[in-house]
């Protein structure tokens, strides 16, 4: 229930139940009551005759030892003159809160409350100065309010007497006073036991929570942030429950960045200093041998020279990497988008980085199972540097004698699929979720013969989904790793992409795979995708072959050339 709901139902209860409950048991008392006042009083009375006229019953209170007061005058006089009798006349009042006073010419004999008495004392009728009938009475205002009944008598004597029956006006009825009482008790207990209620559901539909809330506000800004605030009901104050505790989950994800993004900044610190400091101390050592005449030959000279530029280049290899991760921190990657003919895209990049695979002795097996006008949206640059990242990772943990590397390309409907497979020594299981997290590398050591920031497979993965495509990754130990990336075709119905510029032609792509010329790259055609696993061994098996028949022609260190 919405909390609006809750504050109207609450307004309403706290004016409805203490009517009705005070209507019920305000009729239940005075009805108690009036039962009190008739058998108390002997008198037949209701509801209505106590509230409006209860003077009336005040004289029919009293009526019974009245009448036997008159009838004694009447018939028995001397017996007024028995004091037992007047006593006993008396004990019968003192529960209706009367009492008798009889007074013998103008002396007072007997007065049943001397207190109340002495203060009426002064204002008592004269000898015959009134008849009162059995139902009347005369009322006496003043401090002590009081209602008389008289009956005068003659003594033996001849004396004058007056009997009075005073009855305390103050008092009223008691019953009708302790029903007043008694109702304000219970219109108190009542409003005490609504608001108790009202205000126990209130506190445990909107206070409790808000507590809650204070709590872990509290617990936050201590910095503990390892609880969790459960939302108990679905209202305005859950659905705050439920905000807070996305906000809680929030900052401790920002903090955990924050402090992962400083760890790995710590860790990128002491990995520049140790991947600079060893080229830094070869380029000492050998500007040091040519300073001091070490290398006194021109043989020396030149390779000293060499070795100099060569961790010059990389240092500055380095450097641009670290450049280029800082614009990635940042989100400011520039992107020139072109449509990319696939085939003579991936054939040049991979004849580009075959001189260096060659150097190092691996193979390079090119598949391409797309047609021949397949093109994709991409920065051909920045794809470059993926390929470029991916292939070079792959190379640094080939440890056989004969590295192999096999480039897939596959149509899957609106995406090209890219594999990059290699046979190297592969990663392990725990480390697969991990490869494309900055600075992350399986090799913790940081063998200075791998190097590296462990940047390049994140690089490789902002680039790739900023060209809205995804990565990921298949591995064995011991077996090798295939790295997947898909790149969204051309949509040549789609306007927006007329304005991008087409990057590489197809018109020679059937001689090139025909074999025109030398190439080191054994490309497969298209026209078969059956069968690919077997198309691709065979396909490495005819560029091993191929290269060893090239070296003993030409003498020249071609991987999987093809003669014409």
């Amino acid at each position: 229930m919405k909390l609006r709901g809750r504050i109207a139902i609450a307004f309403i209860t706290i004016i409805t139940i203490p009517i009705i409950m005070i209507a019920t048991v305000g009729s239940m008392i005075i009805k108690n009551q009036i039962i009190s006042i008739q058998r108390t009083y002997n008198v037949d009375s209701n509801t209505i005759q106590v509230i409006t006229n209860p003077m009336q019953l005040l004289n029919r209170v009293t009526r019974g030892v009245y009448n036997d007061i008159k009838l004694c005058a009447l018939k028995e006089p001397e017996k007024l003159e028995d004091m037992d009798y007047i006593k006993r006349l008396n004990s019968e009042l003192v529960g209706k809160y009367s009492f008798i006073v009889l007074r013998k010419g103008n002396e007072i004999a007997y007065a049943g409350d001397q207190v109340k008495f002495e203060r009426i004392s002064v204002d008592l009728p004269k000898f015959a100065d009134y008849t009162i009938s059995a139902d009347g009475g005369i009322y006496l205002g003043g401090e002590y309010p009081c209602l008389i009944k008289q009956q005068d008598f003659y003594y033996q004597d001849g004396t004058e007497g007056s009997i009075f029956v005073v009855t305390d006006v103050n008092k009223l009825i008691p019953q009708l006073e302790s029903s007043i009482i008694q109702c304000m008790i219970a219109f108190v207990l009542i409003i005490f036991l609504t608001a108790v209620v009202l205000t126990f559901w209130i506190y445990r539909s909107v206070l409790h929570p808000l507590r809650t809330l204070q709590v872990a506000t509290n617990r936050i800004k201590s910095g503990d942030l390892d609880f969790t605030v459960q939302a108990e009901k679905d209202d305005e104050v859950g659905v705050l429950c439920e905000d807070f505790e996305e906000m809680r989950c929030r900052i401790k994800e920002l903090i955990e960045v924050r402090m992962q993004y400083e760890r790995d900044t710590k860790e990128l610190i002491s990995n520049i200093s140790h991947d600079l400091k060893t080229p830094l101390t070869a380029i000492k050592g050998y500007a040091e041998g040519i300073m001091d005449g070490v290398a006194d030959t021109p043989e020396k000279q030149e390779k000293y020279l060499k070795t100099i530029y060569t961790k010059a280049v990389d240092m500055t290899s380095l450097v641009d990497e670290l450049s280029f991760y800082s614009k990635i921190d940042c989100n400011t990657i520039p992107y020139n988008f072109a449509k990319i003919y696939v085939d003579q895209y991936f054939t040049d990049c991979i004849e580009e980085l075959g001189l260096d695979l060659e150097v190092k002795n691996i193979d390079v097996a090119y598949f391409n199972y797309t047609d021949d006008n397949v093109r994709v949206i991409a920065d051909p640059e920045q794809l470059k540097r993926v390929v470029n990242n991916i292939i070079g990772n792959s190379v640094k943990y080939i440890d056989k004698k004969k590295g192999i590397i096999n480039v897939r390309i596959n149509d899957i409907g609106e995406f090209v699929r890219i594999e990059l497979e290699d046979n190297g020594q592969g990663i392990a299981e725990e480390d697969l979720s991990n490869i494309f997290d900055r600075f992350y590398r399986t090799d913790q050591s940081r063998n200075s013969s791998k190097g590296g920031t462990g940047l390049g497979l994140a690089i490789a993965k902002k680039v790739i989904e900023d060209h809205g495509g995804s990565i990921w990754v298949s591995s064995k130990e011991l077996v090798g790793t295939t790295i997947y990336f898909t790149l969204k075709k051309v949509e040549e119905d789609k306007e927006e992409l007329n304005d991008l510029p087409e990057v590489g032609d197809n018109s020679n792509t059937k001689s090139r795979r025909d074999g025109d010329g030398k190439y080191r790259f054994f490309f497969l055609p298209a026209k078969d995708k059956s069968n690919k696993s077997e198309e691709d061994k065979l396909a490495q098996e005819n560029s091993v072959k191929q290269k060893e028949k090239t070296k003993k022609s030409d003498n020249k260190n071609e991987i999987g050339g093809v003669k014409e």
